[in-house]
């Protein structure tokens, strides 16, 4: 069951509350190049993206975020560190978001300005703790990045905007470390009521980092904790997008787009099963309807698990059977499968559309 939190908006995009866990991303691009990092907030929204955080290191990039909200098609978090004045240039220019630690700004009346300015345009901020840049008297305290010292961190950093009055605030408690930042999370999450952005941070490569991002983020959302994600991976943000929407999908929280189901091939498999699924894994990436696709390879698991797919083959000698619904429709050669599959779900999909 969800765990139930106070609803915020990013945007037009609703956190917390019952809503459902929302994928974010972060560009890579240099933010002072406003081109760059538009063509990569589109692509990004095309791949499913429903929010992203785009670095701020500087004034330059915090005054080319303002037209790069503009031209967004998804709300746009402005990622600060340490110069409140870059948050109120960026909250000038329209941002979403703020993604700010209040304890690393400084002098608490620069904390004091950032929150006026955020409350009068109603802008979230979010809390991000990391374990690679706890303050120094936790590390003293607790001697290392602990999933406690996380939380104090977090707590504290919490504390200063609710005695400002601000309770529009999400929160993040991230580290490379999979059992820490669950450890964490479940203890926030015992503690306080906002909404909570989660990830496993510095996950790693597009494999690694798959794998690590899965086990942590699907234990976390099992047990309700959850109402924004990312998965952190090294190289194309696209592919955060990617795993972040089909570990919602595995776990039956979102649907969108195809659900893929394919066997991993035995000795009994007498056609090119694993080319076929290969290319029609591909082909249907940019299908935004929801459906359950199955490429089989042998007699035994495949009619059944094709027959409950929405598309389905099953693959025989050297031919496969092609099911709709549950139906076959048709006995196809090998070298037809694909594009056979292709075309029945591209024609379903079409149905489906509004």
């Amino acid at each position: 069951m969800k765990r139930q939190t106070k609803q915020i908006h990013v945007g037009n995009v609703p956190v917390g509350g019952g809503a459902p866990c929302s994928v974010q991303s972060m560009c890579n691009t240099d933010t002072r190049n406003v081109a760059a990092t538009l063509d990569q907030i589109r692509a990004l929204a095309t791949a499913g993206c429903e929010i992203v955080r785009c670095a701020v290191p500087d004034m330059a990039a915090a005054e080319a975020l303002g037209g790069i909200k503009q031209a967004s098609p998804i709300p746009v978090i402005a990622d600060i560190h340490f110069d409140y004045r870059l948050a109120l240039k960026v909250l000038d220019g329209g941002i979403d978001g703020l993604r700010l630690n209040p304890g690393n700004i400084g002098d608490r009346w620069k904390v004091e300005e950032v929150v006026k300015a955020a409350r009068e345009r109603l802008v979230p901020i979010r809390i991000g703790v990391n374990a690679g840049s706890l303050e120094k008297e936790l590390l003293e305290k607790y001697g290392h990045p602990t999933a406690e010292a996380m939380v104090e961190s977090a707590l504290g950093h919490i504390r200063i905007l609710e005695e400002l009055g601000y309770d529009q605030i999400k929160i993040s408690l991230k580290a490379s470390d999979v059992p820490k930042t669950v450890e964490a999370y479940r203890l926030l999450s015992s503690k306080v009521d906002y909404p909570l952005h989660i990830g496993i941070t510095e996950a790693g490569t597009i494999f690694s980092g798959t794998i690590k991002s899965s086990v942590g983020l699907g234990i976390m959302l099992a047990e309700g904790i959850g109402d924004t994600m990312r998965v952190s991976l090294t190289g194309d943000p696209v592919d955060e997008i990617r795993v972040g929407w089909e570990i919602l999908k595995a776990l039956g929280l979102r649907r969108k787009g195809i659900n893929f189901v394919s066997c991993p091939t035995c000795g009994r498999c007498q056609v090119d099963l694993i080319g076929v699924a290969q290319a029609v894994e591909k082909r249907l990436a940019t299908i935004d309807t929801p459906l359950t696709v199955a490429v089989m390879g042998c007699v035994v698991n495949g009619p059944g698990e094709a027959r409950e797919a929405d598309v389905g083959i099953a693959g025989g000698r050297g031919e496969g059977l092609l099911f709709r619904h549950g139906e076959i429709v048709r006995k196809v050669p090998e070298g037809e499968m694909a594009d056979a599959l292709v075309a029945e779900v591209e024609k379903m999909a079409k149905e489906q559309s509004p």
